[in-house]
């Protein structure tokens, strides 16, 4: 067989990384994306996109994301390819490693061509080490779902300090439902759990003056709402609630201020995501009119 030929994309390259064959099922190109267009739109580097060829002909490709300002990927977007053994040698010779996210349709696993595809490259990314660790709902949320009424319950104010906010987080964290804090508990601790979430919320590019802390009428703390942006889209940045006042569904109250905070600035679009073992916030995500738009698997 041919030698394998494993190297990052050169600068015009596009249309290679986009002559390997794609049904289009699964990943970004089942919503309409393509590799072209975002790297035009500045979403990826060249360094950071690698093919594996034969011949001259890709065989396998994946593509890294990062926010301008990052040293480093965050995300394994693009992962396709004709041959899964070299999919696998690719994710191995890299030097690059991120979380793999592969969006799906929602009920995907009920349509046997895309749950096929699907099982293809999280067989591929586990042969090259990666592990699943969660699946997700991605929501997307537009005017006409219509902005939910607040409940009212709760008094919100901004804490411009980051010290508090980080406290908010230790609390929150305990008895989290979410897989990705819940492995960084187990990996790194409370504290490291803690910063990442904090991290995360400084790197978005919205304003700081966005976060609230929620309070009942007692004046205790009952959770933090954080509408935000990414670098693409308008989003729930953060819903936590601390453990003494779970059961409530204060989760709900929250998700309405940031959602009524968003419309506020006129956005056309809201995204956001939860666990889909997080069932609660499911729930929630359903009542306040926020439709599932994708599925998604993470594996790290």
């Amino acid at each position: 067989m041919t030698e394998l030929v494993i190297r990052p994309l050169a600068t015009g390259e596009e249309l290679l990384f986009e002559s390997l064959p794609d049904s289009g099922l699964v990943g970004f190109a089942a919503f309409g994306d393509t590799y072209s267009e975002m790297a035009a739109a500045g979403e990826y580097r060249p360094e950071w996109t690698w093919v594996a060829l034969r011949d001259g002909v890709v065989v396998a490709r994946a593509a890294w994301w990062a926010g301008p300002k990052d040293d480093s990927p965050l995300a394994l977007d693009w992962f396709d390819f004709t041959d899964a053994g070299a999919a696998a040698q690719l994710l191995r010779t890299s030097p690059l490693h991120a979380q793999y996210s592969l969006k799906l349709p929602p009920g995907w696993r009920d349509i046997p061509a895309v749950r096929e595809q699907a099982q293809a490259r999280i067989d591929a990314a586990v042969a090259a080490g990666l592990s699943p660790l969660v699946e997700r709902f991605r929501y997307r949320w537009t005017p006409d779902c219509g902005v939910p009424v607040r409940p009212g319950r709760l008094e919100f104010r901004p804490e411009p300090d980051d010290g508090a906010v980080l406290d908010v987080f230790r609390r929150i964290h305990q008895g989290s439902l979410d897989a990705h804090v819940r492995r960084t508990i187990a990996k790194s601790g409370l504290e490291a759990a803690a910063q990442e979430e904090l991290d995360y919320l400084r790197w978005l590019p919205s304003p700081r003056e966005w976060w609230r802390l929620a309070y009942n009428s007692a004046g205790q703390l009952v959770g933090l709402s954080v509408p935000g942006r990414h670098y693409g889209d308008p989003l729930i940045g953060y819903i936590g609630v601390v453990p003494e006042h779970r059961g409530h569904g204060y989760a709900y109250d929250l998700l309405v201020e940031a959602t009524h905070k968003l419309a506020d600035e006129g956005v056309d679009r809201i995204v956001a995501g939860t666990d889909q073992t997080n069932v609660p916030m499911a729930a929630h995500f359903a009542r306040a009119g926020y439709p599932i738009a994708q599925e998604r698997i993470d594996l790290i």
